[in-house]
């Protein structure tokens, strides 16, 4: 029994691994939409058995980052100029829900080791945005959302922002890569939004949230004919 355990343990941990390797390959736009790809393909690039690669490839497929071609393998899904907007039209809803129901009975426990993280998330995030590092930004930017968003206490509702937030960047990232030069283009307000939460100013960080999501889809939406 214990050997069998430790076998599953490994299993899932290589599959966990090669699910995010694969992850932040296609949210950097290493792999591009529209790319094609089978099991096997992935199983000999890193080097493991099909098994744990077939797994991982469905996990990030439920995570609507690929699409399951029948007989065929994998694609890296295509997102539109209609998705985008669709997925941040669902974030701001989902946003302004949220703080209704802060509004109505208030923002709770706040531990101290867990703003002091976020915080440090913050700081990161605001640096990769202001240097325009974009690989060490989508990293930055989706942990510090993620740490910020489970202070709420809601894991259905982070889940389902994390996912939209990962599928906006990669929509937004070949756009971004367009330009010469990214430094002070995204937004980095991370560690303003952070010091509200901490002081409990519900209303900056209601403002600051939906300047991030409305400043995202300025700038993309200004970006995307000039890749059409």
């Amino acid at each position: 029994m214990p050997q069998g355990g430790g076998a599953q343990v490994r299993r899932s941990s290589l599959r966990q691994q090669i699910a995010d390797a694969l992850r932040e390959e296609v949210l950097t736009g290493r792999l591009q939409a529209g790319r094609h790809f089978t099991v096997k393909e992935i199983a000999e690039t890193y080097g493991v058995s099909a098994t744990p690669v077939r797994e991982a490839l469905v996990d990030l497929a439920a995570q609507g980052l690929l699409a399951v071609e029948q007989h065929r393998g994998f694609q890296v899904r295509r997102f539109t100029a209609a998705d985008f907007r669709s997925l941040t039209e669902a974030r701001v809803f989902v946003v302004e829900a949220f703080f209704r129901v802060i509004a109505e009975h208030g923002i709770g426990d706040l531990p101290a080791d867990a703003v002091a993280s976020v915080r440090r998330r913050a700081e990161a995030a605001a640096r990769a945005a202001r240097s325009g590092v974009i690989d060490v930004l989508i990293g930055c930017d989706l942990r510090f959302w993620r740490e910020l968003s489970a202070m709420g206490g809601n894991p259905h509702i982070n889940e389902f922002l994390d996912r939209v937030r990962t599928q906006t960047w990669i929509y937004a990232v070949p756009h971004l890569r367009a330009l010469p030069d990214l430094a002070g283009v995204c937004w980095a307000g991370h560690v303003e939004l952070v010091e509200a939460v901490a002081d409990r100013d519900t209303d900056t960080a209601r403002a600051l949230t939906l300047e991030y999501n409305a400043h995202t889809r300025t700038l993309i939406e200004k970006l995307a004919p000039t890749r059409s």
